[in-house]
């Protein structure tokens, strides 16, 4: 699985994260996590080598929740590649609703889909076991405080993280966390166990 990178370095944006096979076969699925605010990723694509046969740069995108820097360039990558969009979100343009335990595959790995809500009611984060990685959106993983307040769905979700076996965090706004991720899962878990829980 190859992981590209996008940030938009002139608006408040998402990282966008670019999924493709490592041998770009035909039955690969190209993969975009997050589109961000506007098209600057159709340029940022066309750079991109061939991606199969007969196949689009974009054959998906997944959501991982409808606020406007990750989702706000929709119908641009819709109107480029007509892709399946997948989110938990009822967006216009959505063509896929997913929820939480649901398989997927994203360029030539399998993903599971996990609902997380707690920065936004539909926020999911999707994670590969092959490659003990998770797209974590907008979901907070690292906790430093006691004085924060969770909600109880925000802890089930959380709980359910901490039980996975992640080596790399690529999240919505941060650079990739790499190092002692799982360690850092289960200290934030404390943190949020000792907080008020709404």
């Amino acid at each position: 699985m190859k992981v590209d990178i996008i940030k938009n370095p002139n608006t408040c944006s998402c990282f966008m994260y670019y999924i493709r096979g490592d041998w770009n076969k035909i039955d690969d699925v190209n993969t975009l996590i997050d589109v961000g605010t506007d098209n600057y990723i159709l340029r940022i694509l066309e750079n991109f080598n061939s991606t199969g046969v007969g196949k689009t740069k974009v054959e998906q995108v997944i959501l991982t929740h409808e606020h406007f820097d990750h989702a706000g360039g929709l119908k641009y990558i819709i109107a480029a590649y007509r892709p399946k969009v997948i989110a938990h979100a009822k967006l216009q343009g959505v063509t896929h609703n997913t929820f939480d335990g649901v398989k997927i595959k994203i360029g030539d790995r399998e993903a599971t889909i996990f609902h997380t809500p707690g920065h936004s009611n539909d926020s999911i984060c999707i994670y590969v076991e092959s490659e003990k990685v998770i797209f974590s959106g907008d979901m907070p993983l690292v906790i430093q405080t006691t004085k924060g307040t969770f909600t109880k769905e925000y802890v089930e979700a959380f709980t359910k993280l901490v039980n996975l076996d992640i080596q790399i965090i690529y999240s919505g706004h941060d650079e990739p966390l790499v190092n002692n991720v799982n360690t850092i899962l289960k200290t934030s878990l404390d943190m949020i166990l000792k907080s008020k829980i709404i």
